[in-house]
Parts: structure tokens; sequence; C-alpha cells
């Protein structure tokens, strides 16, 4: 899906989307041996209730931007922005990805596809599981060359086509993934990706080192170090980390993550 937290906020000030150029180096101690707490559920029967209850969630919500967005429409032109310019750094990497084909994962009624990756690639795929968001994506695109399949399918089904995309955008949409499905799906859009394609995730992390779990939507919000422990699982390793500022207050600090395969 795609939505950034239900917190009550909507305090939005005109500063800087980022915060000063943090790198790698800045937050290597975020990762150690420490226990976290972790979402794996114990049987087959839990994983179905995790999903079941998440798509009956989504069923109710509007196909709309503020539905999607969980009432916030207004952090979408911010939003944007920021990932804007995240994509601009992402085509100075050396080697650079190609601008042909990308996929928006998790991608709503097309809002990220739309107002960003149309920008910069020639054709955007796009993975959502509920059908009736699926059915606006053409509506609110709108007509044109550049909008490629559209699959309406869970993450933790989707399997990407080999060495098909560019960039492979997923954003507030892995906290619907269990861990151990969260990194069998990094593990397949690892397989998904064309020479030099980059995977990018943005999403909430936890301020503790717990797991929050919303039982409202069946979702899990991550702290980043558990986020980049399962990156490292995957088979992956972060080149970029970014995080977003000056959104509203009370939501969860957003972290935007560009990836490569560990191995090539």
């Amino acid at each position: 899906m795609d939505f950034p937290s239900r917190a009550k906020s909507k305090n939005i000030d005109r500063e800087s989307c980022f915060s000063e150029d943090p790198t790698l180096n800045d937050i290597v101690n975020e990762v150690t041996a420490s226990q976290l707490s972790k979402l794996n559920l114990n049987s087959d029967h839990q994983d179905e209730e995790f999903y079941e209850k998440a798509k009956k969630y989504w069923a109710t919500v509007p196909p709309t931007i503020d539905g999607i967005l969980g009432g916030f429409a207004e952090v979408s032109p911010r939003d944007i922005q920021s990932s804007t310019q995240l994509l601009n750094n992402i085509f100075r990497l050396k080697p650079r990805p190609g601008r042909h084909r990308a996929l928006d994962c998790g991608a709503g009624i097309g809002r990220v596809t739309k107002h960003l990756l149309f920008r910069f690639f020639e054709k955007v795929d796009l993975v959502e599981q509920c059908p009736q968001f699926c059915a606006q994506i053409p509506k609110y695109v709108g007509t044109t060359e550049k909008l490629g399949e559209i699959y309406t399918q869970g993450l933790q089904d989707f399997n990407p086509e080999e060495g098909k995309y560019d960039v492979i955008w997923t954003q507030w949409v892995l906290g619907h993934l269990t861990d151990d499905d969260l990194v069998e799906f990094w593990r397949r859009c690892i397989r998904g990706l064309a020479k030099n394609g980059v995977i990018v995730m943005k999403e909430n992390t936890a301020s503790s080192n717990e797991v929050e779990l919303d039982n409202e939507d069946s979702s899990v919000t991550r702290p980043l170090r558990l986020v980049r422990l399962l990156i490292r699982e995957a088979g992956l390793r972060e080149i970029r980390i970014q995080r977003q500022e000056n959104m509203p207050k009370g939501l969860f600090p957003i972290y935007m993550i560009v990836m490569r395969p560990t191995v090539h």
C-alpha cells in the first residue's frame, strides 16, 4: 500500500526534505549483535490470518490519495520531492541504473508512478493486491504509453521477471510482510534486476528496538537495525541511506534505503 502513519498532527514546515546528507558511517552502529524482536509467525495458519486481515482492511479504504495515505494527502508533494532528489542521486551512481523500466510495489492507485517514476522511466509496471485500487490506476495516471503491466497480487506471492527492472521501488508496503517473506521477496527482486539495477525501500521505522504491530491494518513497523539485518540476510547491501525530514509531527521516522546485491 501507500501510507505514512495515523498520527494526529498535520504541521509541516517548509525546510529541506532531507537531513544533512548522512552517510553509512553515521549510522553503522545501528546494527549490532543484540537481540531484536522479529515478526516470524508460528504457523502457516497465522501467516494466512496476517495477510487476510490486511487484505480485508484495505478493501474498505477508498481508492483516493487521502484514503491510501491514511488521511495525510498533504504529505504527498513533500514525499515526491524527496523521492525525486533520491532518484537524481541514484542516477549519479557508478555504475548507474538504466531508465528503461521500473516496478512500483504496493502501488495503490499509482501515486508514486504518476508523480515520480513516469518522470524517470520509459515504462513502469505496478504491483497492488487490492482490485479496487488496480481498477483506478489507469484512470488516475491517465492515458500514456509509459503505463506497463498491472499485477493484482500481494508481494508475498509476487515474482518479478528475471532481469527486467532498472529500479524496483517499494514504499510504505513492506510492513505488510512477515520477516521471512520480506527476505524472500527481496531475493526474488534481486533476480528481477537488470544490469546495474537497484532496489529502493521507503518505509516507516520504529524509534525503539521493538517491532510495533498495528492490529487494525495488520502491519508492522520495524526498527532500522532490524531492517538492516534483514537486508543482509537477503543478500543485499546498502549503498545509500537517507532519512526524510519535515513530515508531520508524530509520524514514524521515514528512511529511504538504496540497495544492490552483495554479490554481482
